[in-house]
């Protein structure tokens, strides 16, 4: 089993930056393709970002790129979500979530369906 923690919410200004992280425990993710995912109230679950298990092959929902960044440091066992240029709409928990299959050094995944584990989720707003 693989327990996600994640941190680094908050309450920021439109245009402010700030960087999530999400600590795995329990097993590594060196092998695990990791994405990040957000729901805002009354809105599903959506996609946000995804990472193969080396770092090299990335991929953004088209709201968030060029201004959010995913990168990983398998050795910390730890994802990050860089958020750069914030909006208001960007106002959601955001979640990190992990497989537990042992992927393809190429693999990612953008539906919530093919991850396995979890975290908790982190707040983060945004205000006007």
């Amino acid at each position: 089993q693989m327990q996600l923690v994640e941190s680094g919410g908050g309450l920021v200004q439109a245009g402010d930056s700030l960087r999530l992280s999400c600590a795995a425990s329990g097993r590594t993710i060196s092998r695990s393709s990791m994405g990040w995912f957000r729901q805002a109230p009354g809105k599903e679950r959506e996609f946000v970002a995804a990472s193969s298990w080396t770092g090299r092959n990335t991929y953004y929902a088209d709201s968030v790129k060029g201004r959010f960044t995913i990168s990983r440091d398998n050795a910390k066992n730890t994802v990050y979500l860089q958020m750069n240029s914030l909006k208001p709409e960007d106002t959601a928990v955001y979640y990190c979530a992990a497989t537990s299959r042992l992927e393809s050094g190429s693999s990612y995944y953008t539906y919530y369906g093919d991850y396995d584990y979890w975290g908790q989720g982190t707040q983060v707003t945004v205000s006007s």
